[in-house]
């Protein structure tokens, strides 16, 4: 007899901040149920840690909401669920031993949990985080199927979940965006960036997405910019602040007054800033997939990124590549591209690679993998 399903989806605890994640959860839940799935989400609410900040006292307490008091929450929906899906691998600890429905998990990247076994991933793990991470990866070896982002995560997975339980079932569904990002009329988009703070519009620009963790390799994107600033009359913006050491970086470089900041910027901003920018450098070290790529792409901005891990995956033929160390490699293709036609083809190509990374072509490999492990399900 065939039966309506209902995915329980779990997402992340609010104030961790990580905006891509709770990102995925809703993308994961309107996709869901835009396919005609009965789906629901559900995440830790903030009870004791909203007392104090995430530092210190404030992050155990955090860790009481997640790890102590949400699961008296999640078990009543675990009962009525047909198939789990935990939207993020470092949740992977809520799989219990005793299960009566299948645990599907979305593994963004294995990097903290590499960093807690003493990988080099630029994640490295305090005393307790190796012991966190050696939990999460005990949650993951539980599930029944772990889905990977990029073939990069995929072969991580293989090695370190894989191995421990053969019966784990491991999957590549490429992320798809989770936010409207597209092609903007020019004058349109100029029009969004206009109350930016020191953001001229009439000035060139290249852009770079992301944090100041060493992974993201901020440092060389400054590098790269110090090599072009006297070809080319251009400003670098970096969506999120730079901290203090990447600041004195900076001004070290000669760069004062070349470097724009912008934080917090929403997804109507970054689509803004993605139309109007000459190119993205993105030199990252290490990925589980690189969003920034494929964002840019849509908005017809070419990527000139590293060819480390996932990003020639990710970015595929419209991707300008280089090894991460080689900075000036990076600083000959963004004068490249501030050639307007050069500009024009790689855009091109950007806007058909991004094409490929749709919500509906994302959910349909999702709704595959739930009935390879509930074949009875009517989905």
């Amino acid at each position: 007899m065939m039966i309506i399903p209902m995915v329980l989806l779990i997402g992340n605890y609010a104030l961790d901040q990580q905006h891509s994640m709770q990102g995925f959860g809703e993308l994961m839940l309107g996709g869901l149920r835009a396919a005609g799935v009965e789906a629901e989400l559900v995440r830790p609410g903030p009870v004791l840690g909203k007392i104090f900040s995430a530092r210190g006292l404030g992050k155990w307490l955090a860790y009481i909401d997640k790890y102590i008091l949400f699961p008296f929450v999640l078990r009543p929906r675990l009962r009525r669920a047909h198939i789990v899906h935990i939207c993020d691998h470092s949740n992977a600890l809520y799989i219990p031993h005793r299960r009566m429905r299948p645990f599907v998990v979305t593994c963004h990247d294995l990097l903290a949990v590499r960093g807690g076994m003493g990988e080099q991933t630029d994640c490295p793990a305090s005393f307790t985080g190796r012991f966190l991470q050696r939990w999460i990866l005990r949650g993951l070896r539980r599930a029944d199927a772990v889905v990977c982002v990029s073939q990069a995560t995929a072969i991580d997975a293989e090695r370190l979940i894989k191995q421990a339980n053969p019966r784990t079932k491991i999957d590549i569904v490429p992320l798809a965006l989770n936010f409207d990002y597209h092609k903007l009329p020019a004058d349109e988009a100029r029009s969004v960036l206009h109350g930016l703070a020191n953001l001229d519009v009439d000035l060139p620009f290249v852009l770079h997405v992301g944090s100041n963790e060493r992974r993201k390799n901020r440092a060389g994107v400054l590098r790269i910019f110090a090599r072009v600033k006297d070809k080319w009359n251009g400003r670098f913006v970096f969506a999120g602040a730079l901290d203090q050491e990447l600041t004195d970086l900076a001004k070290s470089l000669g760069l004062h007054g070349r470097i724009i900041e912008i934080k917090n910027a929403d997804g109507a901003t970054l689509r803004a800033l993605y139309n109007c920018a000459v190119a993205l450098v993105f030199p990252s070290r290490f990925e589980g997939f690189g969003w920034p790529i494929i964002e840019a792409q849509a908005c017809g901005c070419p990527v000139i990124c590293s060819d480390a891990g996932p990003m020639p995956e990710v970015a595929g033929e419209a991707g300008l590549y280089h090894p991460v160390d080689d900075e000036e490699g990076f600083a000959a293709d963004l004068l490249r591209l501030t050639n307007s036609q050069e500009r024009a083809v790689w855009s091109e190509k950007s806007l058909r690679n991004a094409a490929k990374f749709s919500r509906d072509t994302m959910i349909a490999r999702y709704l595959h993998i739930y009935r390879q492990l509930c074949p009875d399900l009517a989905l």
